[in-house]
């Protein structure tokens, strides 16, 4: 058909433009803004140091080993501390580059990082999606909402469910109580401040209720707010709660086991 051959004639077109473009104006690195040569993405140096979080490591926590202990051991804070979560998986460690992607996504607008950032997170957390019923983004006040328009949680959600998908419960969780930031606060200052902060609603129960979640959300620092929306989702009646995040913070010295 004329159509046809229309719109193969303008994807073709499109696609020689694209490919011009790439060559003449070159995609600057997300995280230093020098130029990438081929493709979209981190460059090589950036690249190099990004500390992916790779095997072994806690299958609780997803904490790094310094070696591997062995299949299914768990870290020491697991089992002093178990969270509420079934397990977590995170892309990389939060350090310089992984923060400035972080950054760049949920303070600079920088809606452009969310398809590499979800990929990339899509493959961290395979196995957790293998099985899941719906992804459940952290949701913000909608004040803060308001005033960031758009949740960077929502927005790496899509992301993943657009490679995996796993559908998106946006009205299961919500945050009923507006709280102050946690940067600086202590780890029990950070579990207080988010504490009844997160409800299920009635009218959304069902899109939880036996359902096995995947919460997702752009960093774990002590893992008070997952814990927070967790244990909301537990109470609503979900049937396994596990965590998918871009980066989480790991100490620097750590014991094996």
């Amino acid at each position: 058909r004329p159509e046809s051959y229309a719109a193969r004639f303008r994807e073709s077109m499109q696609a020689v433009f694209q490919v011009t473009l790439d060559f003449a104006l070159p995609q600057p690195c997300p995280s230093c803004r020098e130029p990438v040569s081929e493709g979209k993405g981190l460059c090589a140096p950036c690249w190099s140091r990004l500390s992916l979080i790779e095997p072994p490591y806690c299958m609780r926590l997803g904490i790094p080993f310094a070696f591997d202990p062995g299949p299914g051991l768990l870290s020491m804070e697991a089992i002093a501390s178990p969270p509420a979560y079934n397990r977590a998986r995170a892309v990389a460690r939060y350090d310089d580059v992984a923060s400035t992607l972080v950054h760049g996504l949920k303070y600079s607008d920088r809606l452009d990082l969310s398809p590499m950032m979800g990929r990339w997170m899509a493959r961290a957390g395979r196995e957790l999606l293998a099985d899941a019923d719906a992804l459940v983004p952290v949701p913000l006040h909608w004040r803060r909402r308001w005033a960031r328009r758009y949740n960077q949680s929502a927005v790496l959600s899509r992301a993943i469910s657009a490679i995996c998908g796993v559908p998106i419960t946006h009205g299961g969780l919500k945050r009923i109580r507006a709280t102050p930031q946690q940067v600086g606060r202590s780890r029990t200052e950070r579990a207080d401040n988010v504490q009844g902060a997160f409800l299920v609603p009635p009218d959304h129960k069902v899109e939880v209720a036996g359902r096995r979640l995947v919460l997702v959300d752009d960093v774990l620092t002590s893992g008070a707010t997952v814990d927070a929306c967790t244990r909301a989702l537990l109470r609503a009646g979900a049937a396994q709660v596990d965590v998918l995040v871009f980066a989480r913070v790991v100490a620097p010295a750590r014991s094996p086991i």
